[in-house]
Formats: C-alpha cells, structure tokens, sequence
C-alpha cells in the first residue's frame, strides 16, 4: 500500500514536472520554425524573434519564482478561519508542498534558457561583448547577480546539501526572496516604459514576502511574551 502511495505520488510529481517544461516545449517548437530557411507568415514569435524568447524565459522564471515562494503563504493563508471545512479541507492544505523544490529548478532552468538565449543568440558568444554590458548596463548585471543566486540555491537544493549546511542552509535559501526583488527589478529596468507588468510582479513578491515575514514577527514577539516572568 505504501509502496502504491508512493509510485502514485511520483507520478504525480513527474506529471507536474511536465507541465512545467510545457512552455519550453512551445518556444521550442515556435523557434524551430521562426529560424527555419522558410519561417511561416505571419512568424510565429513576431519581428523579433529573440527579443521574444528573452522575454518570455525570463518572464517564466519569475512566475515559477512567485509560484515557489507562495507554496508556505497559500499552505498557512487562513486555515485557522475555515472553521467546520477545514477537516474536509485538510488532504489539500500541504498539496504544493511536495513540489516546491522542483518550481524552484524550474525557475532555475528557466532563467538559465534566457541567460543562454541572451549570450547565445543576442550576443553570438561573444564573451567580450558580455564583459562589456555587464560594465554598462546596470539592468543586466543586476539579472546576472539575481541568476547567481538562484544557482547557488539549485545547487545546494539537495538533502545532501540540507544535512552539511545545516541551520545555514535555511537562511541560505531565504536568498530567494532577494533573487526574486533582483528580478523584478531587472524587468522594470529592461521594460523602461509600461511598468505596469513589473508592479504586477512586485506586488505579488512584496505580498509573497510580508505573508512570511508578519506571522515570524509575531511568532517572536509571542515567544518573547511567554518568556517573561
């Protein structure tokens, strides 16, 4: 029984895991044709196809950012309010639980797509002209220092790495709150006229962030109450 529980939960997992590269598969499949020796009309990612796939990979990965961050805030939001349906409530309540790690690679491999697409496709691997807009552009070191995080964190995602750091790797991991404002930022800096999406985004990371942040602060000041005599 346990054994079922299990291939049943890993398949679960693996159907999850499929749609999230769903979205790769599609830019995948658009630039195949965009870049082939007779792309279709009307082109499939627009005039600019690789200006298309540097926003889209990014704009994924800060979506799989937010999904990662909100897996705590959505498993805690409001269940001591749900009064007499919180029983029949209950199987879902740690639903995204099991998955948060994996929307974290995801958001990894994501970001990776666009850092390759950028010095790939934009840049032709022309590492000199990399140096260069890291020097002069200050959005773009500011995405490359949020992608540095994010890889120091898929590295150190493992139950190997959980053990050897210890009670450092949580507060090693609470990093991803500081790559997700780097992103955000990034994108209000790339965008430079409708800011609208980016506030999008900043509000649900800043929510995201207070949602953890308030009910540690009250958890503290609670303990600090007992504490005294």
């Amino acid at each position: 029984m346990a054994l079922e529980r299990k291939q049943k939960a890993r398949a679960l997992h693996a159907g999850v895991l499929l749609l999230c590269a769903l979205p790769a598969g599609q830019l995948a499949f658009a630039a195949a044709q965009a870049f082939s020796p007779t792309p279709p009309v009307p082109p499939p990612l627009g005039a600019n196809p690789v200006e298309f796939l540097e926003h889209s990979t990014g704009l994924l990965a800060l979506r799989f950012l937010a999904l990662c961050l909100a897996v705590t805030p959505l498993q805690r939001l409001g269940w001591k309010r749900l009064g007499r349906y919180r029983i029949a409530l209950a199987p879902y309540r740690n639903a995204l639980v099991p998955y948060r790690r994996s929307f974290g690679l995801v958001a990894f491999g994501y970001a990776s797509i666009h850092l390759a697409i950028f010095v790939g496709l934009d840049l032709g691997f022309d590492w000199k002209a990399v140096g260069e807009d890291l020097a002069e552009r200050p959005y773009i070191l500011v995405g490359f220092a949020a992608f540095v995080i994010l890889a120091a964190l898929a590295a150190t995602s493992t139950r190997r790495a959980m053990r050897r750091l210890g009670r450092r790797w949580k507060r090693l991991h609470r990093g991803l709150y500081l790559a997700a404002g780097l992103a955000v930022v990034h994108f209000a800096w790339v965008q430079k006229a409708d800011f609208r999406e980016p506030a999008l985004y900043a509000g649900i990371i800043g929510v995201l962030l207070l949602a953890r942040v308030v009910p540690a602060l009250a958890s503290r000041r609670r303990a600090g109450d007992s504490s005294r005599p």
